[in-house]
C-alpha cells in the first residue's frame, strides 16, 4: 500500500467530492502544512484559528486541531489569549535535524537496494512520480513538488515495513522542507537538478548499489546543511477548502 497524504486527494479530485474523502481536520492540516512550506504563514508571526478557519470557510474546530497537531510536530507554538505562532527553524537545529536524517534516511534507502524484487513490483508507480517531481520543478510549482517528492521518499520508505521508521522521518521532513526547497529554488537550475536525481536514485536501489544509493542520498540532503538563504519566489499554497452549502 503505498503512502498518500489527504492533500493527495484535495488535489486531484473535484472540489464537489473532497468532503466526502477526508475530514476538514485533515483538509485543514495539509492547507496549513503547504502554506508553512511556500512561506505565506510566516516564521514567527501569530495566527488565530478563528481567522484562519473563516478564510478556510469551516468551523473553528477543525482549524484549532489542526494547528495543535502542528505544535505537536513541533512547527507552531502556543500563544496565550493570542493564537499560534510559527516557530522559526533556528541554524543548529536545523543542522541537528540534518544529521537525524543522514543518521536515518541515508541507511534506511541504502537498504531498499537488497529488496530489489519488492521496489520493482512498484517501478511504474515510483518512475512515475519522479516525472512528476521533475515536472513540478520546471514549472516552480512548489506545493506538486512537496506532495510528489513525499509520496516518493515515504512511499519507498514505507516498503520497509516500519511504521515508526516513517513516522519519525516524516516529521523530520516536515520540519526542514521549507528550508530545503528555499535554499534550492534560489539557486539558479538546483531545485531540477535535485527532482532529476530521484530517478537516479529510484535506479541505483533497482540495482542494488547500496553504495551509490548512499551517494545520492547524501547529496539529496546536503541542502540542509548549508547557510541561510533569502526567500525564493515560488508558488503558493493551494486554495482553500470551502464548506458545501
Amino acid at each position: 500500500m503505498y503512502y498518500t497524504s489527504p492533500l493527495a486527494f484535495y488535489l486531484g479530485a473535484p472540489m464537489e467530492n473532497v468532503l466526502q474523502q477526508v475530514n476538514l481536520r485533515d483538509q485543514a492540516l495539509a492547507v496549513l502544512k503547504y502554506r508553512l512550506i511556500s512561506g505565506d504563514l510566516a516564521p514567527g508571526e501569530i495566527y488565530s484559528a478563528a481567522a484562519l478557519a473563516s478564510e478556510l470557510g469551516v468551523s473553528n474546530s477543525p482549524v484549532r486541531e489542526a494547528m495543535l497537531t502542528l505544535v505537536n510536530e513541533g512547527l507552531m507554538e502556543t500563544v496565550k489569549n493570542r493564537g499560534f505562532r510559527v516557530v522559526p527553524l533556528r541554524d543548529e537545529e536545523r543542522r541537528n535535524i540534518y544529521e537525524l536524517r543522514k543518521l536515518i534516511e541515508v541507511p534506511s534507502m541504502a537498504k531498499l537496494a537488497s529488496m530489489k524484487d519488492e521496489v520493482n513490483a512498484h517501478r511504474e508507480h515510483f518512475e512515475q512520480l519522479a516525472a512528476d517531481i521533475v515536472k513540478a520543478a520546471h514549472e516552480k510549482n512548489v506545493v506538486a513538488f512537496v506532495e510528489a517528492d513525499r509520496n516518493f521518499h515515504i512511499g519507498l520508505l514505507s516498503l520497509l515495513k516500519n511504521e515508526q521508521l516513517t513516522s519519525i522521518v516524516e516529521n523530520l521532513r516536515n520540519q526542514t522542507r521549507r528550508y530545503g526547497l528555499k535554499v534550492l529554488s534560489s539557486q539558479e537550475g538546483e531545485l531540477v537538478k535535485s527532482a532529476e536525481g530521484h530517478k537516479l536514485l529510484l535506479d541505483a536501489i533497482l540495482s542494488g548499489d547500496k553504495k551509490l544509493v548512499t551517494k545520492i542520498m547524501t547529496e539529496h540532503l546536503s541542502p540542509l546543511a548549508g547557510d541561510d538563504l533569502t526567500e525564493p519566489g515560488v508558488t503558493v499554497a493551494p486554495e482553500a477548502p470551502r464548506k458545501r452549502a
